[in-house]
């Protein structure tokens, strides 16, 4: 992977989004289990997530936890928001994703608040468009997060400078 971004050199933070508790129906009666979502960032540009399943809600999060810090993204961020206005999708969840002014903070709920504060986005409003699964919601804001791009980037895929383009 070109865009592998290491956790060891980074000082990771990680935060439980959701706890669901799965019953399996067997011949012997009903097999309890827990799955945990986690968001894992460093406040820094790089955050990441993971699901883990076992029969101790310890154990899943810490399995969470360790799928959550092999997932890491970077996050383009301007000052304290990101670039620009963007809408992720996955599945049945759409995130539209908006820059904000300095000092307004994070406009968003639950599992977004914790993507956007893990990856140091401190100002930024958001709107959940559609599934409001858990899961769905922070696969689509992760998708919106890969999807953005900073002036440099795209001056460096025109060949012009970021100057040129903020004529």
């Amino acid at each position: 992977m070109s865009n592998y971004i290491d956790p060891e050199k980074l000082d990771l933070e990680d935060r439980v989004v959701s706890i669901n508790r799965v019953t399996k129906v067997v011949k012997g009666g009903r097999r309890l289990r827990f799955a945990a979502l986690v968001v894992v960032g460093d406040k820094n540009g790089h955050v990441g997530f993971g699901t883990g399943k076992a029969q101790e809600v310890p154990e899943a999060i810490r399995k969470a936890v360790d799928t959550a810090t092999k997932s890491l993204i970077e996050v383009p961020i301007i000052g304290t928001t990101i670039p620009h206005e963007i809408i992720g999708e996955f599945g049945g969840g759409r995130i539209l994703l908006k820059p904000a002014e300095e000092g307004s903070g994070v406009a968003a709920g639950g599992a977004v608040r914790a993507v956007m504060e893990l990856a140091g986005v401190d100002d930024v409003t958001s709107k959940r468009l559609g599934s409001n699964t858990p899961v769905n919601v922070i696969r689509a804001t992760f998708e919106g997060l890969k999807g953005l791009r900073s002036a440099a980037d795209i001056a460096a895929l025109r060949g012009v400078s970021a100057e040129h383009l903020a004529e």
